[in-house]
């Protein structure tokens, strides 16, 4: 510790020593930081705080029929974008700075410097931005934040509006490519139908399940045409066991043109025409043999009434059962070859699918191939139209004012005080920093030209033991010639303290 305190003691002493060197040095920087400090140019500043409202009524409206677009992120990504190269250099245009620059390298230093300068703050939870910029000339500096904060209010309209535009162009090429696909899947399928129609099966059967049900149709055919055999068997039987009779003096005058039993059969067959038309279409074989039968009955009752005598012979031949008897026999025979007709069409019909069964499980393969990509191309092309609408909403949405609006809380001015360089910080560092340096040079000087101030010193330096000292004895001329030395000192250090003192309050006063 003792040898600590007599080093430091020996710095102490040797900067003393050379104390005017101290002094000058401090004078000299204390001067050119003065000099410096008052020719700095002055810094203005200005903002612009917006609030940006996101909130509008048409999102929980709208929510169900578009894609809403996020208003909050589409904002908060334009914020924290603005500041880049594309957008300065349009600043820099816009204010017509680039009149000041007359190379590419200088164009380039003034954009750099600008996107320092500029500083853009805010959270997307006020959603409230503030823009702000510093420079030397006030109305640059109002211009610059005014400048900015246009591109900030079009930027958050414009780019979703030019996406939404992208998107909708690109699905109408996919809609055109798609419908394409899905018109050629249709007329693929049509084909294949017209083509295999009689040998495919009804959605959700398949061979096995449709020749099933044809057979179980062909029983009930079979059975349905035995049991209208044995009816008209039945009816024979009784006509033939009929004996005829005469009738009586009115029905001899009956009217030689009418033929009740013919009338009877077609009355029964249009009755069962009626019946099955409800079941059948026109092309049915039970139809068709109904209305061949109807128009044999026709002309046979014309050829009928042209050959009958007018006396009425052939009626007294006949009772009124007989005429009954003939009349069911008449619907018998014509329910026979109805359910025979039926019978054959439905053999015929088994024949078919059993003759093409080797082709079915292809067919049904590739119908289900066909069918399949005519559903996908038709359910993309469904959605594809119905993204097309929700981007034209979406970009509607985007674009309109209606979903954010922007509201400037504090509009850019026209910087009137400037707001640095803190020129009294400034003066303070500059007065300590001469300080400093003058003790630094004191103490280099006293280092490069070393003195011995003690006894200990020496012995330490030399290594030679010290036998004695001579002490000073100071003449008056030499005290005071040390007197004036002294006091010229503490003044130039006054004046140093005055100058920095004076120099803060004319500061501090005109601040």
């Amino acid at each position: 510790m003792e040898e600590l305190l007599a080093q430091l003691l020996s710095f102490i002493k040797g900067i003393w020593k050379y104390r005017w060197y101290a002094m000058v040095i401090a004078w000299a920087v204390l001067a050119i930081g003065l000099i410096r400090i008052y020719t700095l140019p002055n810094s203005y500043q200005t903002s612009a705080r917006v609030y940006v409202d996101t909130q509008s009524i048409l999102k929980p409206l709208l929510s169900n029929m578009t894609t809403i677009p996020n208003i909050d992120q589409q904002v908060s990504i334009m914020s924290r974008t603005l500041i880049s190269r594309p957008n300065v250099e349009r600043v820099v245009r816009m204010v017509d700075l680039d009149l000041k620059t007359n190379s590419v390298k200088s164009h380039d230093k003034l954009v750099d410097d600008l996107m320092k300068d500029i500083k853009i703050t805010g959270t997307t939870n006020d959603d409230i931005y503030s823009i702000s910029y510093i420079s030397e000339d006030p109305a640059v500096v109002r211009n610059v934040v005014q400048s900015l904060l246009t591109i900030f209010v079009e930027g958050s309209y414009g780019d979703k509006k030019q996406d939404s535009v992208k998107a909708v162009r690109f699905i109408d090429e996919q809609i055109k490519d798609y419908e394409a696909r899905l018109v050629a899947a249709e007329n693929n399928l049509k084909e294949f139908k017209l083509k295999n129609g009689d040998t495919m099966t009804r959605p959700g059967g398949d061979f096995s399940t449709k020749v099933g049900e044809i057979q179980d149709a062909l029983s009930q055919a079979r059975l349905d045409l035995n049991e209208a055999v044995q009816a008209r068997n039945s009816i024979k039987k009784q006509i033939s066991g009929e004996e005829p009779s005469f009738g009586t003096e009115q029905e001899q005058a009956a009217d030689v043109t009418a033929n009740p039993e013919i009338d009877n059969r077609i009355a029964g067959l249009n009755k069962n025409l009626d019946a099955l038309r409800l079941q059948y279409t026109e092309a049915h074989p039970d139809i068709v043999s109904a209305k061949r039968l109807i128009a044999q009955l026709e002309a046979r009752k014309v050829e009928e009434a042209k050959t009958r005598k007018p006396t009425g012979e052939i009626g007294r031949k006949y009772t009124p059962m007989l005429q009954q008897l003939k009349v069911a026999l008449s619907d018998a025979e014509a329910r026979v070859a109805s359910m025979q007709a039926r019978v054959d069409e439905y053999s015929s019909r088994i024949a078919r699918l059993r003759a093409s069964s080797g082709a079915i499980p292809e067919i049904e393969s590739e119908y289900s191939r066909l069918n399949r990509d005519y559903q996908i191309n038709k359910t993309n092309y469904e959605k594809l139209v119905a993204s097309r609408e929700a981007a034209k909403l979406s970009g509607n949405l985007t674009s309109t004012t209606e979903m954010m609006s922007f509201r400037i809380i504090d509009p850019p001015i026209l910087p009137t005080k400037p707001i640095g360089p803190n020129r009294p910080l400034l003066v303070s560092i500059a007065f300590v920093a001469a300080l400093v340096a003058g003790l630094a040079a004191a103490l280099l000087m006293s280092q490069i030209r070393p003195t011995f101030m003690t006894q200990a010193a020496l012995r330490e330096a030399t290594g030679f033991p010290v036998l004695g000292s001579v002490s000073m004895n100071w003449t008056d001329k030499e005290i005071a010639r040390r007197r004036r030395s002294m006091l010229a000192f503490g003044a130039a250090f006054a004046a140093l303290i005055l100058i920095y003192g004076g120099t803060m309050g004319k500061m501090l006063m005109g601040a």
